[in-house]
Order: C-alpha cells, then structure tokens, then sequence
C-alpha cells in the first residue's frame, strides 16, 4: 500500500496537484479543532464545519482527548495559541465513536498476542498506560471533561473561547455540549 501512495504522490507533485492548496501556516479563521482520528471525520468534519484548507488546526488523536496536561493535544493546542494566533478552540467528538469503552484491558490480551511481553507491559502500567488507554462511557461528558481540562489549563491564556460539540459521524450535524 505504501508504494501505491508514494506512486500516486510522484504523479500528483508532477501534475501541479498542489496547487489548489497552497497556504501559509497561520489558520485564517484563528481556529483550532481538536477531534477524533476516525476516518469518517477525514473529509466530512471541515465540510460540515465550512472549513477550507488553511482555515484551522485541526488536532486529531484517538477520541479527540484531553488525558494529561503533558499530552501532545495540549502541547498542539498551546503551539496553535502562541505561535499561530489561534484565538478560538472547538472540541468535537463523534456519534459511534470506537474511544467510547475502549480501556487498556481491552488492548492488553491484544498486546500479549503480538508478542509485547507481560514484563514490558508491567512496566508501562506502572507509567500509566491504564487511564492513557482509557476512553470514555458517556459523550457528552467527555466533551465536557475535555473543554475543562483546556478551559482550566494553567497555560492555556482565558481570553481563549472553547467550545465542545459532538457531530453526527453520518451526517454532520452539530450539537453543541454545555
């Protein structure tokens, strides 16, 4: 699969494919949004929200969280804020989304049969890997949680606007979480 996607990419710099998308790094709507990786979001997310390229960040990782105030969707988040000018941050989860009930001990026995030992992973369970695993039961809340561990970040500036939705994985719609 990967030759076939370099193949196409010699062919597309070759035809000027680029073009189109040409930007600086700077988000002209000053817009950061942090979501979930699902490949139903790939292209229906900046549609629905009306977002072009250039337009916003978007920061993506499994569930569209925010775990440790360390993470890298925080790290991402504090980038976008003071070396980009994002003013703005959307939180938005997903309907159906696979973060919901995920937990390490569901990844463990898959772990085990892809040869990582039992040693190895006592290891990481003793750096956390248990609540870094973890996802989330209940949507809604979670959008909450995340819009208040941004919200309540110590190095996140409070003229910053966040807000959390969950968008329907089919069709689009937003609703927004309070």
């Amino acid at each position: 699969m990967i030759d076939e996607i370099l193949e196409y990419n010699r062919q597309f710099v070759e035809r000027k494919g680029y073009e189109p998308y040409v930007t600086d790094k700077y988000p002209r709507k000053k817009l950061a949004v942090l979501t979930c990786m699902d490949t139903r979001l790939t292209e229906l997310l900046p549609k629905a929200l009306g977002l072009g390229n250039g337009d916003a960040k978007i920061i993506k990782n499994a569930g569209g969280l925010v775990i440790f105030e360390t993470d890298s969707a925080i790290r991402s988040i504090l980038v976008a804020i003071y070396e980009l000018g994002v003013t703005e941050i959307m939180v938005v989860h997903h309907s159906t989304c696979g973060a919901c009930h995920m937990s390490y001990d569901h990844f463990k026995p898959h772990m085990l049969e892809s040869g990582i030992s039992d040693e190895v992973l006592k290891e990481w369970e003793g750096k956390g890997i248990g609540p870094w695993l973890e996802g989330f039961h209940d949507t809604e809340a979670s959008v909450r949680k995340t819009v208040e561990a941004i919200v309540s970040h110590p190095l996140v500036p409070k003229t910053i606007t966040v807000r959390g939705f969950i968008i329907d994985s089919v069709t689009g719609q937003l609703a927004e979480i309070k």
